[in-house]
């Protein structure tokens, strides 16, 4: 049996369903991350920062920058700072976050800087979705990619030098109001909405911590009665986030990635009965120049190419087999094996089945 080698990713779940905690399959809602950006300067670069005759913003900022010190640069005067860059800098400020905390940061060109490869960020102010700074950012940068540049022009540049993070590079100055402590409710918003999980997720609470504890908003969200106290919420929360709950099976689909050829079966895919046959035809063109010489040196001629293409078709061998009622997925990929079909031709078949109405899944192709 020829095994199907292109890249048939077979997505085989256990029999056995595990159960996983409530903390892997929900969330608590409010309870997120929030993003922050800022607009600042990044300088001590080994001439690698802005062209400032093309990036007159960072001209700008310099100024400013300079004149908070009380530096007037006289007008008129023409700067040249190839050793800075104007750079976009924003990160993720974590729930529960707390003045006084750090976070990391990371930093990208907003001009035509080569590299940042051993630059500093000057302190630069980040602003939330609601225009109030929430952290302070500065630090030296870690830029993973480099490049090189020989004297005729050629260049090399590894990953990406035009951008780096900042490890604990940004200190948080406000703390974003948390609806966690408000109210005598929680919601537990699901990462994969299913009636099926929660329903179990319900009755998993209600069978620990008393009947009519937890309540189904929809298929995606539960509702969870807490105490008002903050450390007893907290404590609370802890215990009822590790109960394990066993999730319902997904939907059936068929998952085909037509640029990678990687095809996913899930485990309930089931087809109905059908017979298919998929034959291959194979085009082959194969050019063969031939070259005519003049008969002589003295006879006056020119050397031709003249072209000749070679056109040879082969059909392949059709093969058929039968799909049984209610097939599953081991079936499947033994009846494809046979047959030894190509990632092109397993799509078609795929594809063929779902218009006859004979594969109960949903097919998605990426």
């Amino acid at each position: 049996m020829r095994s199907l080698i292109f890249g048939l990713v077979l997505l085989l779940v256990s029999p056995l369903s595990l159960a996983d905690r409530l903390k892997d399959i929900a969330s608590i809602a409010g309870v997120r991350s929030n993003q922050l950006i800022g607009y600042g300067l990044v300088v001590g670069l080994d001439g690698s920062g802005d062209q400032t005759s093309q990036t007159p913003f960072t001209v700008q900022t310099f100024q400013n920058m300079l004149s908070q010190f009380g530096i007037t640069v006289p007008p008129g005067t023409r700067i040249q700072m190839k050793n800075v860059a104007a750079v976009a800098i924003h990160a993720d400020l974590p729930p529960f976050s707390r003045p006084g905390q750090t976070i990391d940061v990371t930093v990208s060109s907003l001009g035509n800087a080569k590299s940042l490869r051993g630059g500093s960020l000057l302190m630069t102010p980040l602003k939330g979705i609601d225009g109030q700074v929430y952290a302070i950012a500065q630090g030296n940068l870690v830029v993973g990619g480099f490049g090189a540049e020989g004297a005729d022009g050629s260049r090399i540049t590894v990953n990406i030098p035009s951008a780096g993070r900042i490890p604990n590079g940004a200190t948080v100055e406000r703390a974003v109001a948390s609806p966690f402590t408000s109210g005598d409710h929680l919601t537990f918003n699901l990462h994969r909405p299913d009636f099926t999980t929660a329903k179990r997720i319900v009755d998993r609470i209600n069978e620990t911590f008393g009947p009519d504890v937890a309540q189904a908003l929809d298929g995606g969200s539960v509702r969870v009665r807490a105490p008002i106290d903050p450390n007893q919420r907290v404590d609370y929360i802890s215990m009822v986030e590790n109960l394990t709950v066993e999730q319902g099976n997904a939907a059936a689909k068929v998952i085909i990635n037509s640029r990678t050829g990687t095809i996913v079966i899930g485990q309930d895919v089931r087809v109905q009965p059908a017979a298919v046959t998929h034959g291959g035809l194979t085009v082959t063109i194969s050019e063969n120049p031939q070259v005519s010489q003049p008969d002589g040196i003295l006879s006056g001629g020119q050397t031709v190419v003249a072209p000749s293409s070679q056109i040879n078709i082969e059909e392949g061998d059709s093969r058929m087999f039968v799909f049984r009622p209610g097939v599953s997925l081991d079936e499947i990929v033994r009846a494809v094996n046979q047959v030894g079909a190509a990632p092109g031709d397993l799509m078609a078949i795929l594809e063929a089945l779902k218009q006859a109405g004979a594969l109960n899944a949903d097919l998605v192709i990426i």
